[in-house]
């Protein structure tokens, strides 16, 4: 299992999914660029010192994850709030790569059309996203579940 962030804009919630992903032994893919300069400094104080523990590969541009993704044969699922189908409504599997967009601007319509699966977080209906760190804890928490990590 990987989590993804597509070009993250903000350093703390970047540092608290890579914080995250350490803790439950989950590798990181970081796709470029980022809205902030990445740097153990910069994300120094939501990765606190996990960020040395981190298995974190950096991506150059959306193309070179993408190849990454085909050529290691792994499905791409992207959180979003474009879809329809609820993230507890999918099995998951080990190879899987959890997907999170932009929290500006989510992701460009080239990711959702790659993506093997589009799934959202149900929410009350007046109310239009959750914090992307907060997102990618409950979703990657259910796909653990699921395969048994």
């Amino acid at each position: 299992m990987r989590l993804a962030i597509y070009q993250p804009d903000i350093p703390q919630n970047t540092g608290t999914m890579i914080r995250l992903a350490t803790c439950l032994g989950v590798d990181i893919d970081i796709i470029e660029p980022c809205g902030f300069p990445f740097s153990v400094k910069g994300l120094r104080r939501a990765g606190m010192d996990y960020l040395e523990h981190a298995n974190i590969a950096r991506h150059a541009s959306w193309d070179h994850f993408r190849e990454f993704a085909e050529n290691e044969g792994r499905r791409v699922i992207l959180l979003t709030t474009k879809s329809s189908k609820s993230y507890l409504d999918v099995k998951y599997k080990k190879t899987d790569i959890l997907l999170l967009g932009r929290e500006s601007a989510g992701a460009p319509e080239e990711v959702h059309e790659f993506s093997s699966h589009r799934v959202l977080i149900p929410m009350k209906g007046e109310f239009r996203s959750i914090n992307v760190a907060t997102s990618a804890a409950m979703v990657l928490g259910e796909a653990l579940r699921q395969v048994g990590i």
